[in-house]
């Protein structure tokens, strides 16, 4: 498993917010993107999950199994700022869908109900997401990672405004992740407590600085 980013340029506006970014992961790998609010993290991020388009450079993935590239999108999750769930709909329907939408036949995920538990919140599905409170709202949202498989997580301050007990959590499931293979990129202002990751420190406006990786 391999995820390739290559010489990558972003424009917000007329600006170019960062060039020439470049990185590469294996299974089981994790990037952190720190900087200050508004230097590129959230941009580029976007720009991995296939959200945004590039000024230009590519990102690409590839599995052990099959040799041919695809975007990275293909195979990614993306946990931005906001949940992506109807506050209309019951927890179980917003997780339905997303396990409809994003799973495969390939590798399937947990169920409604043990993501939940995964989360830390069982026997509740059956609520209106709006009725939650935001620390479960927010809960939920990253259980859609676990109901329907794939290997790169790409996460935008996944635990901003929770609890320690929450970071912990998050921080447990993403390196479960990890060990079971998977990717991760995230950006954060505050550790996430992941072991042997490695530091891309965007500085904003066509500037990054690599850190040192372990």
């Amino acid at each position: 498993m391999h995820l390739t980013a290559e010489n990558l340029a972003a424009r917000r506006g007329e600006d170019l917010i960062f060039v020439n970014v470049s990185f590469s992961l294996q299974a089981g790998e994790a990037l952190i993107l720190t900087g200050k609010n508004g230097s590129g993290k959230s941009t580029l991020l976007r720009v991995v999950a296939g959200l945004l388009r590039p000024e230009k450079g590519s990102v690409t993935f590839s599995d052990s199994g099959n040799a041919e590239s695809r975007p990275a999108a293909e195979a990614s999750h993306y946990l931005g700022h906001r949940n992506a769930m109807k506050n209309e709909l019951t927890v179980a329907e917003n997780l339905e869908f997303w396990r409809s939408f994003l799973g495969s036949g390939k590798t399937s995920g947990l169920s409604t109900e043990e993501a939940a538990a995964a989360v830390g919140l069982p026997g509740i599905t059956h609520l209106p997401f709006g009725y939650l409170s935001a620390g479960q709202q927010r809960r939920f949202a990253f259980a859609k990672l676990l109901v329907a498989h794939r290997p790169v997580w790409i996460l935008d301050e996944p635990t901003a405004a929770l609890d320690a007990s929450a970071d912990r959590l998050f921080a447990s499931l993403i390196e479960g992740h990890r060990r079971g293979g998977g990717i991760v990129i995230a950006a954060t202002h505050q550790p996430l407590g992941l072991e042997n990751a490695g530091e891309l420190r965007m500085t904003g406006f066509a500037g990054v600085e690599h850190g040192v990786w372990g």
